[in-house]
């Protein structure tokens, strides 16, 4: 593992690009591959989770190449024809790859094997192993329901109607995947609402998909076996990554930086609107719809925070954000309070406990909950950063720790920069660029 040390530079200026949105970018592959024809796709995140997809979509037939120009191509397969891949399928740090390909694999005549690095291999599959297996597919997991895993597919698969337990969009889209193979119609209920790139996706694809809202929640189904139809996608930048950046620039002094192309979906934009009620100055420029995902150019300068309590409703729109914003919360005048993150710890790492202790070392002042975290905010002075801070090979502690850095007084070094090349490969580059 490489150690870095982030330090404090002058402000963050300029115009920067994120990369790709890496829900959309998955999506846009398998969808791809499921569609009869060539899709070409613009601006795909080149991260390591997302060419994990690609792969294992190749050991199932798909052809994936990519243009001198950066342009991806995907010859698809069709619904109902991926092939047996002849070995594991490794989806190396990736949740998303691994619980939508279930999906996909779970209502076709195939098995395929899914394996995983040490980080993705401790995280719960259950969530998707049991709708799934109402469906018809069966699964030969690891003790504990984790990675290594076995699925065998069911062709045809059982329609059914799940309400989802938990809020996750993972498990939303693995099981409306295996329904696009389905003989029927196949119905996720979902008490609270997630993001919804796959339902605006199928639709780009063809797929027809009902949303109704019944009693409070949101009914969405496909009535399978589908056909589905090549486009050309153009991917919106990762609000996950802008909102790196943006907490750098609002927390920075004297930063006025301009983030282009940045994904607004209501369902993944939590992040911005919070860090508005904190007092942050982002503006959005040239609100745009491009592939059917809102889009805008974020403009974010410097501004001194207030610490507020967090609504825990909006959880599911910025649950991936929630270690940036604990970053932007050590730097506010006042408390900040967040409950309901249950899910937090069970992500890359139990990023409750991690961010606790990274900003505990950087010299905030922490009180880790149950549900979420109590921080005390410096009112915009440095923190005063030190000790080395473990990552436990989680991207997003790495780069909210670095962002920690950038606004210390000695800065912040983290254990290892290598988890990041998994969604965000040039983010240290960028920094470089905004602080130049």
């Amino acid at each position: 593992m490489t150690a870095h040390r982030f330090t404090p530079r002058g402000p963050l200026t300029g115009r920067i690009r994120v990369p790709g949105d890496k829900s959309i970018s998955h999506r846009s592959l398998m969808f791809g591959a499921l569609a009869v024809g060539t899709t070409t796709i613009r601006g795909l995140l080149e991260g390591e989770d997302v060419l994990a997809t690609g792969r294992a979509l190749e050991q199932m037939g798909a052809k994936v190449r990519k243009a001198d120009d950066g342009t991806y191509s995907v010859d698809g397969v069709g619904v109902g024809t991926l092939l047996q891949p002849e070995g594991a399928l490794d989806m190396g740090n990736s949740g998303t790859s691994t619980r939508l390909l279930m999906g996909l694999v779970a209502s076709h005549g195939i098995t395929a094997a899914f394996t995983g690095d040490a980080s993705l291999s401790k995280r719960p599959m259950g969530r998707v192993i049991d709708p799934l297996s109402d469906m018809g597919a069966s699964f030969t997991p690891s003790p504990g329901g984790t990675l290594p895993l076995i699925t065998e597919g069911m062709q045809p698969a059982v329609p059914m109607t799940y309400r989802l337990p938990v809020a996750s969009a993972q498990v939303k889209s693995a099981v409306l995947l295996a329904g696009l193979n389905t003989p029927g119609t196949t119905t996720v209920i979902e008490p609270v609402p997630t993001r919804d790139h796959t339902e605006r996706m199928l639709r780009a694809f063809g797929v027809e998909v009902t949303v109704e809202e019944i009693d409070g929640e949101k009914h969405i189904s496909v009535t399978g076996p589908v056909d589905m139809s090549p486009c050309d996608i153009e991917v919106p930048g990762d609000p996950s990554s802008a909102a790196f950046f943006a907490v750098a620039a609002s927390i920075v002094p004297g930063s006025d930086l301009l983030i282009e192309n940045v994904g607004l979906n209501p369902t993944r934009d939590g992040i911005f609107r919070v860090l508005k009620q904190m007092g942050a100055d982002i503006d959005y420029l040239d609100p745009r719809e491009v592939g059917g995902e809102p889009v805008a150019d974020l403009q974010v300068r410097h501004a001194p925070l207030t610490g507020i309590e967090v609504d825990p409703d909006i959880a599911p729109s910025m649950i991936d954000e929630f270690p940036v914003l604990f970053v932007a919360a050590a730097m506010a005048k006042g408390a900040t309070i967040t409950s309901g993150l249950e899910e937090l710890r069970v992500k890359e790492s139990d990023r409750l406990s991690a961010m606790a202790a990274a900003l505990k070392i950087s010299g905030a002042k922490v009180q880790e909950r149950e549900d979420g975290l109590l921080i005390t905010g410096s009112s915009g002075e440095p923190l005063p950063g030190g000790g080395t801070v473990t990552t436990h090979l989680d991207h997003r502690i790495a780069m909210s720790m670095a962002v920690a850095g950038l606004a210390s007084e000695t800065g912040v070094e983290i254990d290892s920069t290598e988890p990041i090349a998994t969604s965000f490969p040039n983010f240290t580059a960028l920094i470089d660029e905004a602080s130049a």
